[in-house]
């Protein structure tokens, strides 16, 4: 991956149309520049969903997680950060928070979060996939494309590199 999301806003904001999130989201995981297209996951404190998705083998895919911004658990950790690793997700953008983020650090993967929090979600397996999800002031939709890096997110209907 040779992009920066500051190039892609030089090249790419005169013609093509793209979503740039606020910057409420910080930096965990190994890898700071991830980009692939988007799968989507509404949940709140219940992580079921999300295990559910990344036990899928995928190429060129980030998970992004509408946990609904609690700060009251985490909904990703070690176990699953290692899951979407060995199962080629190239990264996974929380509207909540991880934990287990020393060990995350060291991982080959992109993760952005609200924060950290010890305490595991909850598994009652509710939520839903493939919808539309809306924070950071960004409407994420199934296949769009995400790229992240050190300066930000971007969104795009269509690929941009």
């Amino acid at each position: 991956m040779t992009f920066t999301t500051a190039t892609l806003c030089d090249v790419h904001s005169e013609k093509d149309h793209f979503q740039i999130a606020e910057p409420l989201l910080k930096a965990y995981g190994g890898q700071i520049r991830f980009c692939g297209q988007i799968s989507t996951v509404k949940i709140f404190e219940d992580n079921v969903l999300i295990r559910t998705l990344l036990e899928q083998k995928v190429e060129n895919r980030v998970l992004v997680v509408d946990g609904g911004g609690s700060h009251r658990c985490a909904l990703l950790g070690e176990e699953l950060a290692k899951l979407a690793l060995a199962n080629g997700w190239q990264g996974l953008v929380i509207h909540g928070c991880i934990r287990d983020s020393e060990i995350i650090n060291q991982l080959p993967i992109g993760i952005r979060a609200l924060h950290t929090h010890p305490l595991k979600s909850h598994k009652k397996d509710h939520g839903d996939r493939d919808l539309l999800v809306t924070f950071a002031g960004v409407n994420f939709k199934q296949n769009h494309f995400l790229y992240a890096d050190a300066d930000g997110i971007i969104v795009s209907e269509t690929s941009l590199s």
